[in-house]
């Protein structure tokens, strides 16, 4: 049986991910972009300082946007901020060997909007950026094309960037659902059978259970590892991996180390 599918828009589907930030205001600047096109989902990942959502100067760049703050959670792992999440993009300036398929700001959001899932957009640290493990869980990297001369972003309008691109495809996709499709676009556009989305959550743990057995039958060396596990990551991530392709794909992993399905 088809599983129904989220109606509700990406302005109601959409989490920014900030993780480890280390100025206050840079997280008030991002609540006021959001509010200012529409979004209200924030998560703070272990903040470098205290009292991050009431910082004087957070409160202060925020500028109208406190309702933001003030409804923002404050987490102490990657794992907890993409609960729920089916859909992630980690946002970076710098390419990574083994990343996740690279999108423009444009395309993540159209694919954000016409999918009904649930999804987050991932910034890092304002020096750091975000650590290959991080963006490894991802579905998509995304990199904004700017100035290659010059393309210095700060963190909030990278934000500012992201979030005017999700509004204006949230904004469109109504219009483009009452447009009747062809065939050929139906198809394209998965019309028909489509499990649940697995989430974030469900799809790592396939990733630790296949390494696990990977390991068990001597293909994975545990003291070498390479990039076996970034290269199957950078695979699965080109899929649209459903809760039971997740769940078969852990059976495989049970077999392989003499476990019986549960």
């Amino acid at each position: 049986m088809k599983q129904p599918q989220n109606t509700a828009t990406l302005f109601h589907r959409l989490r920014i991910i900030l993780v480890e930030t280390s100025r206050p205001g840079n997280i008030g600047s991002v609540a006021r972009a959001m509010k200012t096109m529409g979004f209200g989902e924030l998560v703070l990942v272990n903040p470098r300082f205290d009292g991050a959502l009431e910082h004087e100067e957070a409160v202060a760049f925020a500028s109208g946007a406190q309702d933001i703050l003030a409804s923002a959670r404050i987490v102490g792992s990657m794992a907890e901020a993409l609960e729920g999440i089916h859909f992630a993009a980690a946002v970076s300036a710098r390419l990574r060997e083994y990343s996740p398929p690279v999108l423009a700001p444009r395309q993540f959001a159209e694919q954000a909007a016409g999918g009904g899932l649930h999804a987050a957009l991932i910034f890092g640290n304002e020096r750091f950026g975000l650590p290959n493990e991080i963006v490894e869980k991802c579905n998509v990297l995304i990199n904004i094309p700017a100035n290659p001369d010059y393309s210095s972003l700060n963190l909030a309008q990278a934000a500012q960037v992201l979030v005017y691109e999700c509004r204006m495809a949230a904004l469109a996709a109504p219009a483009m659902a009452a447009t009747p499709a062809e065939p050929a676009e139906a198809a394209a556009a998965g019309i028909g059978f489509q499990g649940e989305a697995a989430s974030l959550t469900q799809i790592d743990a396939m990733y630790e259970h296949l390494e696990q057995a990977l390991v068990a039958i001597g293909f994975l060396d545990a003291s070498n590892p390479r990039k076996l596990m970034p290269r199957l990551k950078r695979m699965f991530s080109r899929t649209r991996l459903e809760t039971e392709e997740v769940n078969i794909l852990r059976g495989i992993a049970r077999k392989i180390m003499g476990k019986d399905p549960q």
